[in-house]
């Protein structure tokens, strides 16, 4: 295998590897991404606020919450009893540039 195709396969390995991570397994879901506007939405807000609007029961956002929590696309905060989610931006940007960094090498590599 020449060097070329060494980069290429390596660059190709790196974009797939990026596409299986928990963050876009996690946006994969359309009842996590309506928690996830909901989220957006409100800003910062504990598991009744955000299931007020939605028709799953309580529970159930629970569960996409932390799926969402840790695919660090949330972060939870403990006050007392109560949890509030809030939407993490920085790490969000962080995700997605490096997501697109990565492209950018793949397409110089496969596909210009």
């Amino acid at each position: 295998m020449t060097t070329s195709q060494k980069l290429r396969t390596q660059a190709i390995e790196a974009a797939i590897e990026s596409l299986d991570e928990a963050f876009f397994k996690a946006l994969c879901e359309p009842s996590r991404v309506a928690v996830f506007k909901r989220v957006l939405l409100l800003g910062r807000a504990d598991v009744g606020e955000i299931a007020k609007e939605l028709p799953q029961e309580r529970s159930v956002i629970s569960r996409h919450l932390q799926v969402l929590h840790d695919a660090q696309i949330v972060k939870a905060t403990k006050v007392g009893r109560q949890v509030f989610y809030e939407v993490n931006g920085g790490a969000i940007v962080e995700r997605l540039e490096g997501l697109l960094q990565r492209t950018k090498g793949l397409v110089s590599l496969c596909c210009p």
